[in-house]
C-alpha cells in the first residue's frame, strides 16, 4: 500500500507548516479530519478540496457538506479516494476551510512511500511546525457573553452586510427618512413661534389704538 506525503500550509500564514503521511486508498475525509488535529479547527464545517494546477489554480472540487446549490456539480470528499485524484507526483490541491469563516491551504504531494509502515496509524502526523491561528470571529462573540458586554451598536450593520461603500447610501437614506421628519418637525414650530409673536404685537397695538 502507496504511502502519500503531503505538506500543508496556509495561504496567508506559510510558517505554519505540516507534513501528514496518509495511505493511497484513504479519502479527503480522512485528510481533511487530519490537519485539524493540530489546528484544533471544528471539522464539522463546510470546506472543498480542489485540484489544482502548479499556479494553484483551482480545478475539480472535492467536497465536505456542500449546499444545495453546488450538491449536483461536486464529488464528495467521503467517497474520494486520494488516489484518483493522484496525476502528478508533485500534485497540488487548493484547500479551503470553512466557507462562512474561511482559511485557505496549499497541499501539496512532497514524497510517495511504496510501502506503509505496520506500526504507524495513518494518516499520521510526520511534521508540524508553528501554531496555527485562532478562529477570532468565532471566539469574540463567545468572550462577550462570558464578560456580559452588550452588543456593539453597530451589529446591525454586520446583520445587513455591511460594507463601507454602503455609506453613503445609508446617509441619503437618513436625510429621506426619520431625520427628515424631525427637521420638519422643527420647521414647522419655528413658523408656529414666528407668527405667533407676530399677532401678539398686533393685538397690543390695536388695544393701544382705542
Amino acid at each position: 500500500m502507496a504511502i502519500y506525503k503531503f505538506k500543508i500550509t496556509f495561504e496567508d500564514f506559510d510558517d505554519v507548516i505540516q507534513e501528514i503521511d496518509i495511505k493511497s486508498n484513504q479519502t479527503f475525509l480522512d485528510l481533511h479530519r487530519a490537519i485539524h488535529k493540530t489546528t484544533g479547527y471544528d471539522v464539522e464545517k463546510a470546506s472543498s478540496f480542489y485540484v489544482s494546477t502548479d499556479n494553484w489554480l483551482k480545478g475539480d472540487e472535492i467536497a465536505y457538506l456542500p449546499n444545495d446549490r453546488k450538491k449536483d456539480r461536486v464529488v464528495l470528499m467521503e467517497n474520494s479516494k486520494l488516489s484518483g485524484f493522484i496525476e502528478d507526483p508533485h500534485q497540488k490541491f487548493y484547500y479551503i476551510y470553512n466557507f462562512e469563516r474561511s482559511y485557505e491551504f496549499h497541499v501539496e504531494l512532497i514524497k510517495i512511500i511504496l510501502e506503509s509502515n505496520p506500526n504507524i496509524q495513518y494518516p499520521y502526523l510526520a511534521k508540524s511546525v508553528g501554531i496555527a491561528p485562532k478562529m477570532m470571529v468565532q471566539n469574540s462573540s463567545a468572550e462577550a457573553d462570558s464578560t456580559g458586554e452588550t452588543s456593539s451598536e453597530f451589529d446591525f450593520l454586520n446583520a445587513m452586510d455591511f460594507v463601507p461603500e454602503d455609506a453613503d447610501e445609508i446617509e441619503s437614506m437618513g436625510g429621506l427618512g426619520i431625520n427628515e421628519e424631525e427637521k420638519e418637525g422643527a420647521d414647522e414650530e419655528e413658523n408656529e413661534d414666528e407668527f405667533g409673536g407676530d399677532d401678539e404685537a398686533y393685538g397690543e397695538e390695536e388695544e393701544k389704538d382705542y
